[in-house]
């Protein structure tokens, strides 16, 4: 089991570029495949970007080719470059880890894009 703690939220303008980072305590990080969803008020959570323990990347259409999911197993971090954000990017972010039946949830970085 691991726990997870998000950083790197905070306020941008449209255009810019944020870097989240996730880092995980406990053992296996290296045997998780890792994830990062948002929610925005009022709407349902969704899958942003995930990275399994293989490498293998997947993105929604909405961020494909602006966001990079990336990770790091020496720190035991995940990462989410953000690039060219739009204020629909505003949104709590929220880094997942699977490992068979356990799942983990951070606890939430706040990202606001806005001129």
């Amino acid at each position: 089991q691991v726990q997870l703690v998000e950083s790197g939220g905070g306020l941008v303008q449209p255009g810019g570029s944020l870097r989240l980072s996730c880092v995980a305590s406990g053992s296996g990080f290296r045997l998780y495949n890792m994830g990062w969803y948002r929610q925005a008020p009022g709407k349902q959570r969704e899958l942003v970007a995930t990275l399994s323990s293989g490498g293998s990347t997947n993105y929604a259409d909405s961020v494909k080719g602006r966001f990079t999911i990336s990770r790091d197993n020496a720190k035991n971090t995940v990462y989410l470059q953000m690039n060219s954000l739009k204020p629909e990017d505003t949104a709590g972010y929220y880094c997942h880890g699977r490992f068979r039946s356990l799942d983990s949830w951070g606890q939430g970085t706040q990202v606001t894009v806005s001129s």
